[in-house]
C-alpha cells in the first residue's frame, strides 16, 4: 500500500473527531500495514547496505529517505489533529512515535519521548499498573478504554479518555500497540456540574430530594442485609418563614447554610443530612443497633439549632421540630416511611415545637383531621364561634385587680371547647391568625372600654400578637385597630400588646414603624413568656416597652431551684432600674406570691388568685371588688 494512500485514509477515518468503535478495526489494519510497510523498506535498505558498491550505496541513500519521508508523512499527518493524541510503542514499551499534542500533554517534545518507556518518562507508581495495562492488551489482542488523569508539569490535571490496542504484521503477530486519546478535562467538569445539579443542593451543598431517596433505597437494602433498623429524621425550622419574610431572602438564605453545617455537625460520617425542599431538612442513621441512639442525636440537633445565628448584620433565633421514623417498624417503603417522619414532624409542631416526636399508628389519621381542622376554623371565623376568657392580674402593692389578659376559646358545635395550644399554631401557618386576631382585639377593647368607665385607677386589657400579624396584611389591620380606638372613643393605654422576645429580636423596619404606631396611640406593649428565649435585657432597651411577663416555668421553680430564684430576682432588680414593670405568671400558691412580693414583682397572675372567667363574671367582680388580696 502506497503510504501517501494510508495517510488519505486514515484522514478520511479520522477526521477532527475520536475515532467511533465501527472505525477502529480500519485504523488499526491501515496502521499495520503502515508498520509493516516501513519494516519491510528497511528490512531491504539493511540487505542492501551488506552489498558494498557505489550504486547501492546511493539506492540506500534514496531508500532511506524514502523511509524518513513516509515517517515524517505520517508524523505530520498525526500532528495535524488538532485535538486527539496519538502515540505508538514497540513490543518492550518503547515510544516509537507521538504527536505533538501527545507531547505537549507529557510535558515533552517527540524527541524526548520517542525511544523512552513509561518508566523512564513518568518515575512513579503509574508505571506499573500502565505496563500491567498494556501487557493485557497485546497479549489478549483486545482493546481498553479508560479515563485517565494526568499532571501537567505546570501542575494542572487533565483527564484523557484514551484508546489502546495491539497492530499486527502481515503474519498475524503484534508489532506493538497504538493509543489514541482525547482531553476530555471540560467534559468531566461539565459531568461533573451536572451531577452535583441534579443531586446535590445548590445552596447549602447537601444531597437534595432526588439524591436522598436514592440514598435511602440504598441504606434499607443495607439494613436489610444487616438485620438492623434505620432512622429517619424529618427536620423541620419553626421560625424560618417568618424570618425569610421580615429579614429577607438572603439572611434567609444564610440561615439555611448554617442550619446545614449544624446539622450535619451533629451526625456520624456514615449517616445521610439532605434538605428536601424550603426548610426541611432529613437525616439518615444508617445500620442502627441501638434505637436510643436516635433521641440522642435528635435532641443535639435541637440544642445546636437553638442557639443564636448570626447572620450578616442580624441576630436570629429559631427552633426545630423533628419527626422520627423507623424502618422496618414504621414503614417498609421509602415513600411511607418519609411520610410518616412527615406526620411525627407534624405531631412535634403541635405539642408546641421545639422538640422531636415519634411515629406512632395513631399519627397517620392526623393529615386528615389536620385539613378538616383548616375548614372547621374558616367556619368558626364566619360564624364566630369564639369568646374570650379573662385571667385577672393583680396588683401586688394595692392587692387589686388593675389588669386582665385576654385569653380566646373555639367552641366548636360538635367538639366543645377547643384550647388556643390546639388551633393557635394553624391558624399562623394558614394566615387564618389575622382574623381571629382582629376579633379577639375587637372584643377586648369593647370590654376594656367598658371596665375604663367606672374603675377609678383605669383599667387595662393584654392581648396577645402572634409574629405572624406583624407581617404586611397583620400590619394593615393593626392600623385599623387604633382607628377603632379613636372611633369608640377608647383611650389606647386601655391595651397592652403582649409579644414575644422574637419580634423583638428579628424586628424589621416595618415591626418598628408598627411598634412606634401603637407608642404614638398610647398603647402600651409587653413580653411575653419573658425568660424561655435567650432573654437579654440590654436589648429592651432599644425598644418602648413597659411589662416583662416572667414565664410560668420560672414561678413554679421558686423555692425549689436556686438558680431559677436568683434568676426570677435578678430579672426583677434589673427590670426596675430600666423602669420596666414585671408580671409574674403561673402563681399557684402563697410561698410564690410571698418570695415575689419580697423580690419587688409588680403585678401576678395565677390560679392562686383566678382561673380565666368570662368577660361578665370579670363584669362583676371588678364592680363588686369581690376579689382581693
Amino acid at each position: 500500500m502506497h503510504h501517501r494512500l494510508l495517510v488519505r485514509q486514515l484522514q478520511r477515518l479520522m477526521g477532527n473527531d475520536f475515532l467511533p468503535d465501527e472505525r477502529w478495526n480500519s485504523f488499526l489494519e491501515l496502521v499495520s500495514n503502515y508498520y509493516h510497510e516501513v519494516d519491510r523498506e528497511r528490512g531491504l535498505l539493511e540487505n542492501a547496505l551488506t552489498v558494498n558498491n557505489e550504486e547501492l550505496e546511493v539506492a540506500n541513500t534514496q531508500l532511506r529517505a524514502k523511509v524518513e519521508s513516509e515517517e515524517a508523512l505520517l508524523r505530520s499527518f498525526t500532528n495535524s489533529i488538532p485535538e486527539d493524541l496519538f502515540f505508538a510503542k514497540s513490543m518492550d514499551g518503547l515510544y516509537t512515535l507521538c504527536n505533538e499534542v501527545f507531547a505537549h500533554v507529557m510535558g515533552m517534545t517527540e524527541k524526548e519521548i520517542v525511544g523512552k518507556s513509561d518508566a523512564q518518562l513518568l518515575g512513579s507508581d503509574k508505571v506499573e499498573f500502565l505496563r500491567a495495562l498494556e501487557r493485557e492488551v497485546l497479549d489478549t489482542g483486545k482493546r481498553n478504554v479508560q479515563d485517565e488523569w494526568i499532571t501537567h508539569p505546570d501542575g494542572s490535571q487533565h483527564c484523557i479518555e484514551m484508546l489502546r490496542a495491539p497492530y499486527f504484521g502481515v503474519d498475524g503477530k503484534p508489532l506493538g500497540l497504538i493509543g489514541i486519546g482525547r482531553d476530555i478535562t471540560d467534559k468531566k467538569q461539565v459531568d461533573e456540574k451536572n451531577y452535583k445539579l441534579a443531586n446535590f443542593d445548590s445552596l447549602t451543598g447537601l444531597p437534595n430530594r432526588h439524591s436522598f431517596f436514592e440514598k435511602l433505597e440504598h441504606e434499607i437494602r443495607q439494613a436489610d442485609r444487616a438485620r438492623l433498623s434505620l432512622v429517619l429524621l424529618l427536620i423541620d425550622l419553626d421560625q424560618f418563614k417568618e424570618i425569610n419574610d421580615t429579614l429577607g431572602h438572603l439572611v434567609g438564605d444564610l440561615l439555611l447554610v448554617e442550619a446545614a453545617s449544624r446539622i450535619s455537625a451533629c451526625t456520624r460520617e456514615s449517616d445521610t443530612v439532605a434538605r428536601l425542599q424550603g426548610d426541611e431538612f432529613t437525616v439518615i442513621l444508617s445500620r442502627v443497633k441501638d434505637l436510643k441512639d436516635m433521641e440522642l442525636v435528635a435532641q443535639k440537633i435541637i440544642e445546636r439549632l437553638g442557639e443564636p445565628f448570626q447572620l450578616s448584620d442580624s441576630v436570629v433565633y429559631v427552633s426545630a421540630s423533628i419527626g422520627i421514623s423507623v424502618y422496618p417498624q414504621d414503614a417498609t417503603e421509602v415513600e411511607e416511611l418519609l411520610k410518616s417522619a412527615d406526620d411525627a414532624m407534624y405531631e412535634a409542631k403541635r405539642q408546641g415545637r421545639n422538640r422531636f416526636s415519634h411515629f406512632t399508628p395513631g399519627l397517620q389519621t392526623a393529615p386528615q383531621e389536620r385539613l378538616h381542622m383548616i375548614t372547621d376554623l374558616r367556619a368558626a371565623i364566619l360564624e364566630n364561634q369564639f369568646h374570650l376568657h379573662y385571667q385577672p392580674i393583680m396588683d401586688m402593692v394595692t392587692g387589686h385587680i388593675r389588669m386582665a389578659e385576654a385569653l380566646v376559646r373555639w367552641d366548636h358545635p360538635t367538639r366543645g371547647i377547643i384550647m388556643p395550644r390546639d388551633f393557635i399554631p394553624l391558624a399562623e401557618e394558614t394566615g387564618l391568625i389575622v382574623q381571629i386576631g382582629d376579633w379577639v382585639f375587637h372584643e377586648a377593647a369593647r370590654w376594656a372600654g367598658r371596665w375604663n368607665e367606672f374603675l377609678p385607677g383605669g383599667f387595662q386589657v393584654c392581648v396577645n400578637i402572634s409574629a405572624m400579624q406583624f407581617r404586611a396584611e397583620g400590619a394593615a389591620s393593626q392600623m385599623k385597630w387604633i382607628e377603632h380606638l379613636k372611633t369608640h372613643s377608647i383611650p389606647g393605654k386601655c391595651i397592652v400588646v403582649e409579644i414575644t422576645e422574637g419580634v423583638l429580636l428579628n424586628a424589621d423596619e416595618d415591626a418598628l414603624k408598627m411598634l412606634a404606631n401603637f407608642r404614638n396611640a398610647d398603647i402600651q406593649v409587653a413580653i411575653d413568656d419573658f425568660g424561655t428565649g435567650y432573654s437579654s435585657l440590654a436589648y429592651l432597651t432599644k425598644f418602648d416597652i413597659e411589662y416583662l411577663k416572667i414565664d410560668k416555668s420560672f414561678i413554679n421553680s421558686l423555692s425549689k431551684d436556686v438558680r431559677d430564684t436568683a434568676l426570677c430576682e435578678a430579672i426583677l432588680v434589673t427590670a426596675k432600674k430600666l423602669g420596666l414593670q414585671v408580671v409574674a405568671m403561673g402563681v399557684e400558691n402563697h410561698l410564690q406570691n410571698e418570695m415575689l412580693d419580697k423580690f419587688g414583682c409588680d403585678f401576678v397572675q395565677g390560679y392562686l388568685y383566678s382561673r380565666p372567667i368570662l368577660a361578665e363574671q370579670l363584669d362583676a367582680i371588678l364592680r363588686h371588688g369581690a376579689m382581693g388580696r
